[in-house]
């Protein structure tokens, strides 16, 4: 069942004086066990609702309405589907002590994949589960396969459950269900033949599997070595030229690149970011790939709507790893503005120096760098670095370090533009999410 935890005004659910914090049931007789099976089955013209209010008799309510019009009901969120497994990179291990809650979640959830882009491992799915994917049409989904050798993808995973991740693919793509699917490099474990392998069996597998990415494993100071490594530049090479080959291959058989290597992998080979092209219709950003060529293409397209600021000292705030990109940025910035622009790149005490990327740096770190930083106009701070709540990665609010310093310096750098708000793209660690 699922509880109602909004009514929208001039709705089905305000005529039918349906309450906030009832349960639905059932629809048209089918259970409702979560906020899809309710998005599902509210797609009819005919609805029977059976509404369990506490203290009260259950009530059915018959509704006639155009297939396309929604209830006006807002749903509590859903209890997230929590995984089992024990990847030898676990996300979960390199939280440092004290950690709010949530930062603890270790979620692989289908639905979370199928409405948020998040990636599961489907250890977790029965029988039963992989039949609602296919009866509810849940596609794409974004699935982390990690290796399609049975007894590696086990011993990544931690669980003897994820070896047949190949069947379970074609499973879903036989049923006409697309997936997108990554594989978190580890250096000794998937990497070498075993990327090759992992390559050319989800290849083999047909066009609904609609891209492979390949991210680099990020470790933190907290389970850096336990088991896994971070790649060295001659891995994060030849990774790219493994990737390189299966672009060739998809060029010629489908015409897009379907493989595509994360950008964290290019800058620890020492390699140039691709151009656009290299990312075909960008369905992978949100997992670091092409999110930092977009980064370029937007700057160049924000660039001249930025207005003179003549003398002002303007800091540009982001992570160690893009502190050196950024530095050309910071130059056209000078020239279009007349002002000092300088790129200050944060070393990550929260997680330790291994975690470079601008998305979780914390809000303790930012404020000690721009405290000693001298007096300054402007400061750009990485917009991905805050959660939807406003707060970075410690808890800190960004309310608490804006009023820490002039609350216009750090306000106006959001709205200075589009370009430059998203000054430094941010990546989750690498994990089976």
């Amino acid at each position: 069942m699922v509880r109602i935890a909004g009514i929208q005004p001039e709705s089905i659910a305000e005529e039918l004086s349906l309450e906030i914090g009832s349960r639905i049931v059932r629809i048209n007789g089918e259970p409702v066990r979560d906020a899809i099976d309710y998005r599902f089955l509210e797609a009819e013209g005919l609805l029977e609702l059976e509404v369990h209010t506490a203290g009260a008799e259950p009530v059915l309510y018959e509704i006639e309405k155009d297939a396309s019009e929604p209830l006006g009901i807002t749903l509590a969120a859903d209890t997230v589907r929590q995984c089992a497994n024990k990847c030898v990179f676990c996300f979960i291990d390199g939280n440092p002590a004290g950690a709010r809650p949530s930062l603890h979640l270790k979620d692989d959830d289908f639905r979370l994949s199928f409405t948020y882009g998040s990636y599961v491992t489907l250890t977790n799915l029965g029988p039963k589960g992989f039949q609602r994917l296919i009866d509810q049409r849940l596609s794409p989904l974004y699935v982390s396969v990690h290796s399609t050798n049975p007894p590696v993808r086990e011993r990544i995973l931690g669980v003897p459950l994820g070896g047949n991740i190949v069947d379970q693919l074609k499973e879903l793509t036989d049923a006409g269900l697309q997936v997108h699917t990554q594989v978190v490099l580890c250096p000794g474990w998937n990497d070498g033949v075993e990327l090759d392998r992992t390559i050319d069996d989800l290849w083999a597998l047909g066009e609904n599997v609609l891209s492979l990415s390949i991210v680099p494993v990020g470790l933190t100071r907290y389970n850096i070595n336990r088991p896994a490594r971070l790649l060295e530049p001659a891995e994060a090479l030849r990774a790219i030229a493994q990737v390189e080959r299966a672009r060739q291959r998809a060029k010629c058989e489908r015409d897009l690149g379907w493989a595509y290597a994360g950008d964290e992998l290019f800058y620890i080979a020492g390699q140039p970011i691709p151009q656009d092209e290299y990312y075909d219709d960008w369905p992978l950003t949100e997992n670091g790939v092409g999110a930092v060529r977009r980064l370029f293409d937007d700057f160049e397209t924000g660039i001249a709507q930025v207005p003179r600021l003549t003398g002002q000292r303007i800091l540009i705030v982001t992570g160690t790893r893009m502190q050196p990109v950024l530095r050309p940025l910071a130059e056209r910035l000078e020239q279009q503005t007349g002002a000092q622009v300088e790129v200050i790149g944060v070393t990550n005490n929260y997680f330790g120096d291994t975690v470079t990327t601008a998305g979780l740096l914390p809000g303790a770190d930012i404020a000690a760098v721009l405290q000693n930083a001298g007096a300054f106009d402007l400061a750009l701070l990485p917009a991905e670095a805050l959660n939807d709540g406003e707060r970075f990665i410690d808890d800190l609010p960004f309310e608490t370090l804006r009023h820490r310093f002039a609350p216009a310096a750090i306000e106006a750098a959001f709205e200075l533009t589009s370009a430059l708000r998203a000054s430094t793209p941010a990546r989750q660690l690498p994990s089976c999410r």
